[in-house]
């Protein structure tokens, strides 16, 4: 995992760092504006006339490092006033200014900027946004708010790039609602560590593709981040080289209790997604009714009738059979096309605060359990996987609030129920109940269809048979997940591709895992 640091937690390694490490922060800006001059330099080779727009605080600074460091191509334009710039930035401002190696204009205000606009943007092949970074403190305005209107106006009508230094200036380092105006940006250069606003929708939308440059700030300054951002490496370790010796009985077995009528492929996907993630053995209990359809979909399937109603939906007097089937399991996926129905609802209470086996809850599970959380916590390993409608009915709200408090209604929810709490969407969230959460950047629009959300369980419910934590087996499934979204999405293309699509995917994603652990 890589460390997502909020504006304070930044803050904060950069104090350590100045007063514990012994770096100057006149250096950290010079590392960082170095940096800037160098994606610029391999992004945009090309580019001869780079306006960098600096503001009068740190990430000003960080411009006049970059407009040093590439001479006779960038000019820099201070909006402000050289006066009120101070600190580590104006030690910058000043070094420009005697180097001669780029012109440094001052723009004081929004009449000098309508003035200069034409000189600063017409010739331009790329813009450099030094003006805010992280020091935002509330919405642009003034000269700042009209230079960000003017450059995106541009990139809009000729495509003139945008480098952005931390992040597009107007956008909130910490994410959430982008309060006034902000620009669009093609790459951003943060550093140390990304930044909420970098992974996190909709201000993530904003910044382009981000690059991480090291500025000098040890990792150990870093490391507490209480956001972490999933890595290849996370999903590599949950999924260690088999020794030679192995059989079914070390991989866990997993009961997958789903399904109704009109429903059995939920039941079916979560059940293969399991066997397809590794687990040694898999069945799965659903109304009699769908047995046979459960069956033909995958041979290696085993299966179990469970009581259902009239409607072909779990009935309560299913409980106890379900239970018995929990015994010499390793791990329970338990929702995937149950239904809503009455006895089905009173089945899943009962079951939750039962179960003595690790358990996944999904889909139908989650809603039967809205309004009843008390079934939670079990005091057993758990670990739900809502989709942002499931969430608002388990936690109160609206989906719409969830949406715009994606992170804050997970770790809530994950803190109120003991539970591990999978938030899926883009970027979907994993927040355990008392420690840092995790954002993925894996997955794609194209898994917007019905089905692959039971994948998602299965996996979990396979690596939680294979004796994983929650916590980690979570975070690895929602990788791989949605990496076998994006394969499957670059073969079929974001509106073909299906839950079943997402399936053949998963274990081309598996054998680039196995393959890297022969590399290492």
């Amino acid at each position: 995992m890589k460390p997502v640091l909020t504006a304070a937690e930044m803050r904060e390694a950069d104090r350590r760092t100045i007063d514990e490490i012994g770096l100057p922060g006149v250096v950290l800006m010079e590392n960082a504006g170095r940096a800037v001059a160098r994606a610029a330099r391999r992004r945009w080779p090309a580019a001869r006339r780079i306006a960098v727009l600096c503001g009068r605080g740190n990430n000003g600074g960080d411009g006049f490092v970059a407009a040093r460091c590439l001479p006779g191509r960038a000019t820099a334009y201070l909006l402000g006033r050289r006066d009120d710039v101070q600190g580590d930035a104006r030690v910058h401002m000043l070094a420009l200014e005697r180097s001669g190696a780029a012109p440094l204009v001052e723009i004081a205000d929004a009449a000098a900027w309508a003035g200069k606009r034409g000189a600063v943007l017409d010739d331009a092949d790329l813009v450099v946004d030094a003006l805010l970074g992280t020091g935002m403190r509330s919405a642009p305005t003034g000269v700042l708010a009209e230079a960000i209107g003017a450059v995106n106006a541009r990139r809009a009508a000729r495509g003139l790039p945008v480098l952005a230094v931390d992040l597009p200036s107007g956008i909130p380092a910490d994410g959430g609602e982008v309060p006034g105006p902000a620009l669009s940006a093609d790459l951003t250069v943060t550093f140390a560590a990304r930044k909420p606003a970098h992974v996190l929708p909709p201000a993530s939308r904003e910044a382009g593709r981000t690059v991480v440059a090291d500025i000098g700030i040890p990792f150990s300054l870093l490391a507490q981040a209480q956001l972490w951002r999933l890595e290849r490496a996370d999903a590599a370790a949950a999924f260690p080289p088999r020794d030679p010796d192995a059989h079914k009985g070390r991989f866990g077995h997993v009961l997958v209790v789903a399904g109704s009528t009109g429903k059995s492929g939920a039941a079916a996907l979560a059940g293969e997604a399991a066997l397809l993630s590794g687990a040694g053995l898999v069945t799965v209990a659903c109304p009699e009714a769908v047995l046979a359809q459960v069956a033909a979909a995958r041979p290696e399937l085993m299966t179990a009738p469970l009581a259902a109603d009239a409607e072909g939906a779990l009935a309560e007097v299913a409980l106890e059979p379900a239970l018995a089937l929990v015994e010499g399991r390793d791990a329970v996926v338990l929702g995937p096309g149950l239904g809503t129905a009455a006895g089905t609802r009173s089945f899943v209470q009962g079951f939750v605060r039962r179960c003595p086996a690790p358990l996944v809850i999904d889909a139908d599970g989650l809603n039967a359990l809205a309004g009843a959380a008390g079934a939670l916590p079990r005091g057993h390993a758990t670990v739900l996987t809502p989709h942002p409608g499931e969430m608002a009915r388990l936690a109160g709200l609206g989906t719409a609030e969830v949406q715009s408090q994606r992170l804050a209604t997970a770790r809530a929810f994950a803190a109120r129920s003991g539970a591990v709490v999978v938030l899926k969407g883009h970027a979907t969230l994993v927040a355990q109940p008392d420690g840092p959460a995790a954002v993925n950047a894996t997955g794609g629009p194209a898994m917007a269809t019905g089905g692959t959300g039971d994948v998602l369980a299965g996996i979990i419910g396979a690596l939680l048979a294979r004796g994983l934590e929650a916590w980690p087996a979570a975070c690895a499934a929602a990788y791989v997940h949605g990496w076998a979204g994006d394969e499957g999405a670059r073969r079929l293309g974001d509106e073909s591709l299906t839950a079943g699509g997402l399936l053949e995917a998963l274990p081309r994603v598996l054998r680039r895992l196995e393959r890297s652990h022969r590399r290492a």
